[in-house]
């Protein structure tokens, strides 16, 4: 079965070094400037304001060694809300032993109690892996609609 090695929860104020240290590092995978205290900030305001919900998994020594975040949106066609699952991070020591699979489990079963109709994500075209955990995990892809982005200047 599943070893009890780590464990999933949401994560609160008191993690905020933890989670903003794997965040740094997330940001960073997408060419982002190394920049802790930016991560932190951000993350404060997500606690605090409650703009979003993090999930952590931690080791049996009690570290923060993967995270997902996931922000609330609404649907006006459906009438209903649902979460955007933004970030998916697994520190590059603890890959290939099922985190991600883990973090995801967990959000998607507390989105489901928070009154969630689905969780979406965007990943990127050319990362097969997370697309094939995604799509075990049930998730469909969308071959309906593209994506558009406008910057504000």
């Amino acid at each position: 079965g599943m070893s009890p090695q780590f464990q999933y929860r949401e994560a609160a104020l008191p993690d905020l070094k933890g989670v903003a240290s794997l965040f740094d590092a997330y940001r960073q995978f997408y060419s982002c400037e190394p920049a802790l205290e930016s991560a932190e900030a951000w993350l404060s305001t997500n606690f605090t304001d409650r703009r979003s919900t993090v999930f952590v998994a931690e080791d049996a020594d009690a570290n923060l060694v993967g995270f997902t975040q996931l922000y609330p949106a609404l649907c006006s066609v459906d009438l209903v809300r649902y979460f955007v699952l933004y970030d998916l991070y697994v520190a590059p020591s603890h890959r290939r032993q099922g985190l991600g699979r883990g973090l995801m489990a967990a959000a998607q079963s507390w989105a489901l109690a928070a009154g969630g109709a689905r969780i979406e994500l965007e990943t990127a075209r050319d990362n097969v892996g997370a697309q094939a955990l995604y799509e075990t995990l049930g998730y469909e892809k969308d071959e309906v609609f593209y994506k558009y982005s406008l910057e504000l200047k």
